[in-house]
């Protein structure tokens, strides 16, 4: 069988999650066509991780108080504009369920 490709080392990636950021050692090839199942090719934080910040910005917590509370129980920093950004997001979605017919 023929090589699909060459290993080429490895560099660490942060991953935030709800426990704290994880470093991983993230192997590397040299067309740099790898990419890990645990999560996407520029993904920085789980899932999870986002969802419980959108979830605090629903509730109407300031963006200032839920970059504190992440830094408090996670160790992590995310920037007041990234909450900002996330909440953006979730307009639309807002929008859509406040107008929709009943």
């Amino acid at each position: 069988a023929e090589r699909q490709g060459y290993r080429n080392g490895v560099r660490p990636r942060t991953l935030y999650t709800r426990v704290g950021p994880v470093t991983l050692q993230v192997p590397q090839t040299r067309d740099g066509s790898f990419s890990p199942e645990l999560f996407k090719r520029y993904q920085r934080s789980e899932q999870a991780f986002v969802l419980a910040l959108m979830e605090r910005v629903v509730q109407g917590v300031s963006t200032r108080k839920v970059t504190e509370i992440t830094e408090t129980l996670c160790g992590a920093s995310c920037s007041k504009s990234t909450v900002s950004a996330l909440g953006a997001g979730l307009d639309p979605r807002v929008r859509a369920f406040n107008e929709r017919r009943l």
